[in-house]
């Protein structure tokens, strides 16, 4: 494939096709991986934007090379997509090109040496302890609508939950007895996530004396005026409305309560592999995000425990009192 072929594709003329290939992949994420519908469409949308960008070029994928990858990456880089899309782009591909290869359908794996573009390194934003707690206070528990919003956002905060996990809840995944709250994450995959007593009691009471009053037709956990489960949107909109009455003005989404639970937890003392168990990360990679707060721990306590960092000298440099 050369440049000048490339370069007689116009940005946006791509329409939604598929192959053989794809079709077989899509099935095995939903399947066996089973993935969630918002990412499943992801991988969708990303991978038929390929198959269409050969189909143009009429190059086939089972002749496929890493020199045609490279220039699939060009052609989208030409079209204005920035690194982190890019990113995305690459690793829905290497996810494809190695299944191929391992169901045997490449002669090898032209993916597999693509390097990801530098993505610049974005701490997540989090919430003060202080603020939280003002957040925390704003909904009216004395009404049924402001008991269920203060109760999820404890359960956000308690537990470090995704807000598709929050919405997916259901009444019997509390356990009373024991206070663990049973979360199905990505991939369906199940964890136990303890949570602490005042959560409970907001979640006991609002099971026991609340939820029946938004007379459910759903068996969701949290529900809408109408007995459905909530959207994701709703509980959107909910985090934006009590934080901007508790004066915060900075962008702040149900995530936030995540990262912050994350965050807080470290600055406790708890360690990073816990909260990796606790936010339901695969990979402790996923989790590193937050070593900017343990490096910061791990000074202070150097600094308060090891028998050196007492010591004071009127030299701050050790090489000041060599003679000459």
């Amino acid at each position: 494939m050369s440049t000048q072929q490339q370069d007689t594709i116009a940005p946006g003329a791509r329409k939604h096709v598929t192959h053989p290939f794809l079709d077989t992949y899509l099935e095995y994420l939903l399947v066996v991986r089973g993935l969630s519908e918002n990412s499943l469409k992801a991988y969708e949308s990303d991978l038929s934007g390929f198959v269409a960008f050969l189909k143009e070029k009429r190059a086939q994928l089972e002749n496929i090379t890493q020199e045609d990858l490279s220039l699939y990456l060009y052609y989208l880089r030409s079209k204005g997509l920035q690194n982190r899309s890019l990113a995305r782009n690459m690793s829905a591909l290497r996810g494809f090109f190695s299944w191929l290869d391992e169901q045997g359908k490449l002669p090898g794996n032209p993916a597999e040496y693509l390097e990801n573009p530098k993505l610049p390194q974005k701490l997540p934003e989090v919430l003060s302890k202080e603020e939280m707690a003002a957040v925390l206070e704003q909904p009216r528990t004395e009404e049924k609508l402001g008991f269920r919003d203060r109760t999820m956002l404890e359960l956000l905060y308690a537990a470090g939950l995704r807000v598709s996990e929050l919405i997916q809840l259901k009444p019997f995944d509390f356990d009373p007895q024991v206070g663990v709250l049973k979360v199905f994450g990505k991939g369906a995959k199940e964890r136990l996530v303890p949570i602490h007593f005042a959560a409970q009691e907001f979640l006991e009471t609002y099971i026991n004396h609340w939820r029946s009053s938004f007379s459910p037709v759903e068996d969701k956990l949290f529900l809408n005026r109408s007995g459905k489960g909530l959207t994701r949107q709703a509980v959107w909109k909910c985090v934006k409305r009590y934080a901007a009455q508790a004066g915060i003005t900075r962008e702040i989404s149900p995530h936030t309560f995540r990262h912050s639970f994350a965050t807080h937890l470290l600055e406790g003392g708890a360690d990073l592999r816990t909260v990796q168990v606790l936010l339901g990360h695969a990979d402790i990679s996923a989790t590193e995000i937050y070593t900017h707060v343990q490096s910061g721990r791990l000074r202070r306590m150097h600094n308060d425990f090891h028998p050196r960092s007492s010591i004071k000298t009127e030299n701050e440099h050790p090489a000041s009192n060599l003679k000459d």
